[in-house]
């Protein structure tokens, strides 16, 4: 492990709490626990882990909802465990915001593999946006970006479809000039709502992110339900192809 990564871990039975601490310790982990729904989120919210394994039942305010919290401001990486093996929970959690799911009961070594999956993943998408960034400094030097019958002009602030001009709110401008300078990245909502609406986006959820990728999608694809231009990347956010 290059770097010490923390993970907090939220579950009130006791026995699983304490095992799960002592294995992901062992492992190298620093590790924050919480046995209560509210404290795991304060935990949460002010220590920022790098990941959040996250029991779905719990007392004070169960994993849900704090997952749903969560997402809404920070990317870290969320693995939702849970008693119940119901399709339902699954997909609850999921829409929430959850990057994995576990059932109880499970292979700790199970468990194990899929953090450092979501760890890798999290630390290969910085490198790649590390090197965006790098790179966009040259791109911030072009006025107009061009793919194929799709025109960016960042000066006039204008958006032109086989040379016709497209008209875009100013938010629906600067996240399609957002995806635009990092095409072929694929970068999460908070991500979006962090570099697109700044500070605005405290509070802000992420499926405002969504809204205005529909209402971009139905101006510069040829066919909205079958996006080309700007890709869903599950369990990430999206991607713009071009």
């Amino acid at each position: 492990m290059d770097e010490t990564n923390t993970i907090l871990v939220i579950e009130d039975d006791a026995t699983l709490l304490e095992t799960l601490v002592y294995n992901l310790e062992n492992q190298g982990y620093n590790v924050l626990s919480a046995d209560h729904g509210r404290t795991g989120l304060t935990l949460a919210l002010e220590e920022k882990p790098d990941l959040l394994v996250l029991d779905v039942m719990l007392p004070g305010l169960d994993g849900v909802e704090i997952c749903r919290i969560v997402r809404q401001k920070h990317m870290m990486p969320i693995i939702m465990l849970t008693a119940r093996s119901g399709e339902v929970d699954k997909i609850v959690g999921l829409e929430m915001g959850a990057d994995d799911y576990l059932i109880k009961p499970f292979s700790m070594r199970e468990l194990l593999a899929r953090i450092k999956v979501q760890l890798r993943r999290t630390r290969m998408m910085r490198e790649s946006f590390a090197q965006q960034n790098s790179a966009e400094v040259v791109e911030l030097s072009k006025t107009t970006f061009h793919f194929d019958n799709l025109a960016i002009d960042i000066d006039r602030r204008e958006v032109r479809l086989n040379d016709l001009p497209i008209t875009m709110k100013p938010r629906e401008f600067d996240l399609l000039l957002f995806l635009a300078r990092n095409k072929g990245v694929a970068v999460s909502r908070d991500l979006i709502l962090d570099r697109v609406w700044g500070w605005e986006s405290v509070g802000t959820s992420s499926r405002t992110v969504d809204v205005h990728i529909r209402w971009l999608r139905e101006k510069i694809e040829p066919d909205p339900k079958y996006a080309q231009r700007i890709v869903t990347v599950r369990g990430i956010g999206y991607r713009f192809d071009g």
